[in-house]
């Protein structure tokens, strides 16, 4: 038991390799698994990042990792005014939450969550998908570029900069992500193309998004009338 937990254990951080690129093999690919997993936490804590930095690090891969093996739930089978129907992935409501995470992660490092941004889509490149990763890549780049500006220059309370962020971020991402997720199913699994980024996902993926950062914005807004918290703290 112990060592099929501990082959689980490293088929997870190794992303199910037994070697890399045909001549790393299984030991020596762990070892340096873990030395740059360790080697990435100790940046972002001597950066000043502390849970919620890390959580945003840690969500980013595992995110596109699970558009790559988690299935779609159909919505709405094809129809005739849905033609490609409608699919929602389990995780679209956690990938909103992601901008809503980001947003703390400044709190706590300011300027330098962009570090953290940068980590997070670098392990992407070895947990997902390369062209899931790619498009990720692009999309929180672009996205989080417009949310980390509108975070950092204006001056409403926590609670509304979380929605305005959010509305912003979440169009630009599910964007640039379906079309690269498009790619990726045309790629890997010989779909047609348009099986992920039409009208009606893109809708729905947006809603799904804005769903996490409508209900951590009204916490964060009864919090702020509480007194618990500084809305204008960056």
């Amino acid at each position: 038991m112990i060592q099929t937990f501990l082959n689980s254990l490293v088929s997870i951080i190794t992303n199910g390799h037994p070697d890399y690129l045909g001549f790393l093999p299984s030991p020596v690919l762990f070892v340096g698994v873990v030395s740059l997993l360790a080697a990435s936490l100790y940046i972002i804590h001597r950066l000043g990042g502390r849970h919620w930095a890390f959580l945003y690090v840690a969500m980013i891969p595992f995110l596109n990792w699970s558009f790559g093996v988690i299935p779609e739930v159909e919505v709405i089978e094809p129809n005739g005014a849905f033609a490609k129907g409608v699919s929602l992935h389990p995780m679209t409501m956690v990938t909103g939450l992601v901008f809503v995470v980001r947003d703390f992660v400044q709190r706590e490092m300011h300027q330098k969550v962009l570090v953290c941004m940068g980590l997070a889509i670098g392990w992407s490149f070895f947990y997902a998908w390369p062209v899931i990763a790619l498009a990720s890549g692009i999309a929180f780049a672009v996205s989080e570029l417009f949310d980390w500006l509108l975070f950092t220059f204006t001056r409403y309370k926590l609670s509304t900069r979380i929605l305005i962020s959010s509305a912003v971020a979440a169009p630009i991402d599910t964007t640039l992500f379906l079309y690269g997720a498009d790619l990726a199913q045309q790629v890997y699994l010989g779909a047609e193309p348009g099986s992920m980024l039409h009208l009606a996902n893109w809708t729905v993926f947006i809603i799904g998004k804005m769903i996490g950062a409508v209900v951590v914005s009204e916490v964060i807004r009864r919090r702020e009338n509480a007194g618990q918290i500084n809305p204008y703290e960056l």
